[in-house]
Formats: structure tokens, sequence, C-alpha cells
């Protein structure tokens, strides 16, 4: 109990020197930039105390660095989703957009009283007749009405 006791006690002793543990930067005659845990000695030309955070401001919020980083993670993801999601839009609205002109013009062919010609499943060329034109028309009307919003 004795032993465990006295590592309690410098732990708990370290620990409060490390939390008043100050940073000091300064620039010396040299004009060269030091940051150090002790003051300086002898001339310096600017002197500049570097409040460190202390684990009472931690605790203060409550948070652990385990948790602040758990939490800027989780903003991450989002913030990714987030424009992925954006991104898909995008491109849906692009896709959609150019299959309403794709429709307008295959609307505009099929009303254009001209004579059409699809191939069969052999290769083979044939002309549609009034019927199928009425059919082709209904079905590029339907595709407009979807896409074009």
């Amino acid at each position: 109990m004795d032993m465990k006791q006295f590592l309690l006690t410098a732990a708990s002793v370290l620990f409060a020197l490390a939390a008043q543990a100050q940073i000091y930067q300064w620039q010396d005659e040299n004009n060269r930039t030091v940051i150090s845990d002790l003051p300086p000695s002898g001339q310096v030309r600017q002197q500049r105390k570097i409040e460190t955070e202390t684990p009472a401001a931690n605790a203060s919020t409550g948070k652990t660095m385990a948790d602040r980083e758990m939490e800027f993670r989780k903003r991450q993801k989002d913030s990714r989703e987030a424009a992925e999601k954006a991104e898909k839009e995008q491109r849906m609205n692009v896709q959609r957009k150019e299959d309403c002109e794709a429709s307008r013009r295959s609307l505009q062919v099929l009303e254009s009283g001209e004579r059409l010609a699809l191939r069969d499943s052999k290769g083979e060329r044939y002309f549609i007749d009034d019927a199928q034109r009425a059919q082709e028309i209904a079905k590029v009307r339907e595709a407009i009405q979807v896409n074009c919003k």
C-alpha cells in the first residue's frame, strides 16, 4: 500500500507540474526565433509567453481528446457525404436535362411526318407505319413529362 500511495502522489505532482508548464518564444541577439519551456537568459529582442491548454480547461468542456477527434471525424464524414449527395444530384439533373433534350428532338422528328426507318433484330431496315408512329409519339411525350420538369 505504501508504494501505491507513493506512486500516486508522485504521478499527481508530475501531472500538476506538467499542467503548469509554460512555453516561451523569443528572438535572440542573432535574430533567431527560439521556443523553449525555460525562460530566456541574456539579451532578447522580443519575448512572448505562449499560454498552453491545461488539463483543467479540457475538464471544463467535459471532452477528452478522443471525443474531440471522433467529433472531428464525424463532421468530416458528414461534409463528405453532403458533397457526394450534391454531386450526385447535379449529375442526375444534367442527365435529366440531356434526356429531356433528346426526347424533344425525337418528338420533333416523329411529328415532322417524314418517313422513318428502324432496324429489326436481324439488322434489316423497315419503315414505321402510322400506328407505330402514334405509339412512339405517346412514349416520347411521356418521357418528356418525366424528364422535362
